[in-house]
C-alpha cells in the first residue's frame, strides 16, 4: 500500500511540473475541492491523490510532451505512450472509487487515441492542421493526372488474386507514402499549409489504398 502511494505521488509531482506556467487555473479536485493547475495530461490531486478528469480538449502534442511539428520523434512518443499508460491504466484503479475508475478509463483512451494520432504521418498532419483552422482538402482538390494514377491502381486491385501485381502495388504505395512524408514535412516547415493540405489529400488516397491492398491480401 505504502509503495502504491509513493508512487501515485511520483506522478503527482510530475503532472503539477508538467502544467505549464501562467496557464489559467484547472477546475478544483472533484474530491475534497482543492484548487488545481489546468493541464494537458493526467493530474493528481496533491492533497488527496484522486486522479482527475481529462481536460475538455487537450492538446494532443502537449500530452504526448511532443513539440507541436510534423516531425516527431516515434521512440520518444512510445516512451511517453508507456509512461502515461503506466501511471493511469484501469488496473491500477481497482480498488479506488467508481469516479476515479470512469477517469481512468477516459485518460486510457485518450492516450491511446494520441498515441495513434501523433505515430501516423497522415492524421498527424490532419492534425495540425485542425489546431491551425485550416479545413482538410476534399477529395476533388487533387489534379486529373494524380486521380488517373490512383484510378488505375484501384483497377489492378479490382482484378484477379495474383501476388506479383500484389508486391507490385505495395512497393509502389510504400515509395509513394515515403515521398509524401517527405514533401509534408517540407510544407510544415516552410509554413505553407495550403500545400500541406493538398499533400494530405493525396495521402490519404494511398492511405485508403493501402487497407484494400490489405484486404485483398487477406487469405479467402
Amino acid at each position: 500500500m505504502r509503495a502504491a502511494l509513493r508512487a501515485q505521488l511520483g506522478w503527482v509531482r510530475r503532472a503539477l511540473r508538467e502544467a505549464a506556467p501562467g496557464r489559467a487555473p484547472g477546475p478544483p479536485c472533484w474530491s475534497c475541492g482543492v484548487a488545481l493547475p489546468s493541464s494537458d495530461g493526467p493530474c493528481f490531486c496533491p492533497a488527496c491523490q484522486a486522479l482527475q478528469p481529462p481536460a475538455p480538449r487537450p492538446d494532443l502534442f502537449r500530452l504526448m510532451d511532443c513539440d507541436r511539428s510534423f516531425r516527431i520523434d516515434a521512440e520518444q512518443l512510445q516512451r511517453r505512450f508507456r509512461s502515461l499508460q503506466q501511471a493511469v491504466h484501469p488496473d491500477r484503479f481497482g480498488q479506488r472509487p467508481p469516479k476515479e475508475q470512469y477517469y481512468s478509463e477516459q485518460h486510457s483512451s485518450l492516450i491511446n487515441k494520441a498515441y495513434k494520432t501523433l505515430l501516423s504521418p497522415l492524421s498527424r498532419g490532419l492534425y495540425l492542421l485542425e489546431l491551425r483552422g485550416v479545413e482538410p482538402a476534399q477529395e476533388t482538390d487533387c489534379d486529373a493526372t494524380f486521380l488517373t494514377e490512383i484510378m488505375e491502381i484501384n483497377e489492378k486491385l479490382a482484378e484477379p488474386k495474383s501476388e506479383d501485381v500484389l508486391e507490385e502495388i505495395e512497393t509502389l504505395i510504400k515509395v509513394k507514402q515515403e515521398e509524401l512524408t517527405r514533401e509534408v514535412t517540407a510544407a510544415f516547415e516552410r509554413d505553407d499549409l495550403q500545400e500541406a493540405k493538398k499533400l494530405l489529400a493525396k495521402m490519404k488516397y494511398f492511405a485508403n489504398l493501402e487497407d484494400k491492398l490489405k484486404a485483398k491480401k487477406i487469405p479467402s
